[in-house]
């Protein structure tokens, strides 16, 4: 590996990090984030994503594949793409609908069941380390500033 692309974020992109230094500063946050998260994930052979459509399932089994998309915010070859990965795992498994056929409805498996558990680890562990260096005010305010941001962006 280059000595180029070992180093942080900022330091490859100075015109981004000082020129837009808010959107940047997300930039890498949601970056460093994702690949902390894809790491956790990947030792209980998860890719990220596939643990938000887990968690869906989990709390509301059986859902068509399109309310899924919608909920998720996906689009369907996405959403497709990930179910088919997870049904080869034998975490989930698609069943027509009884009422319309055209429909393809999604239920978690018992081993997806077991692997919603582990996810709720991965998560507390994730959470753990983002907020570690956070006061309980920082933490609520991050939230509050997250929030008030994603509808300009989103």
């Amino acid at each position: 590996m280059k000595d180029t692309e070992q180093s942080q974020p900022h330091e490859q992109c100075p015109c981004l990090s000082q020129d837009y230094p808010v959107s940047f500063a997300i930039f890498a946050l949601a970056r460093s984030h994702r690949a902390r998260a894809a790491q956790l994930l990947a030792e209980i052979g998860l890719f990220p994503g596939q643990e938000i459509l887990l968690m869906q399932l989990g709390e509301k089994d059986g859902q068509p594949q399109k309310s899924l998309c919608e909920t998720i915010g996906l689009d369907h070859s996405t959403v497709a793409k990930s179910l088919t990965r997870l049904e080869r795992c034998g975490l989930i498994e698609r069943r027509k609908c009884a009422e319309d056929g055209r429909v393809s409805q999604v239920y978690l498996t018992d081993k997806g069941r077991e692997a919603r558990n582990a996810i709720c680890g991965v998560w507390a562990n994730l959470e753990q380390m983002t907020v570690q260096h956070l006061t309980p005010a920082e933490q609520a305010q991050l939230i509050s500033l997250a929030e008030r941001i994603k509808p300009c962006v989103g």
